[in-house]
């Protein structure tokens, strides 16, 4: 083999773009250097609308959850009455037991 294939050697991840410092000899990686971050935002500004924006999302979404908890409440009377109208109309019974089916 020659000299230069025992030189470390880079290598970018495909998948992040990392550089990788990898020995042939040793099998082994000697370096890493973590990808350039990406900036999502480029302008100040633009980052304050969208955090106004979620602010907004978040405070219907809790006005909405709000209002189905006072609803909630005459929700579970309807259903209670309509339980209690139920078992009025419906004849008492002896409820059969396994013992007695034997």
């Amino acid at each position: 083999m020659s000299q230069d294939a025992k030189e470390p050697f880079e290598v970018v991840c495909p998948c992040c773009q990392a550089k990788l410092r990898v020995d042939p000899e040793l099998q082994a990686v000697l370096s890493y250097e973590p990808p350039p971050e990406e900036r999502t935002v480029r302008d100040l500004t633009e980052a304050v609308k969208g955090l106004q924006a979620e602010a907004a999302q978040r405070q219907a979404k809790f006005e909405e959850s709000l209002k189905a908890e006072k609803s909630k409440k005459n929700l579970l009377d309807r259903k209670f009455q309509d339980a209690l109208r139920k078992a009025k109309d419906e004849p008492i019974t002896k409820p059969v037991r396994d013992i007695d089916l034997d």
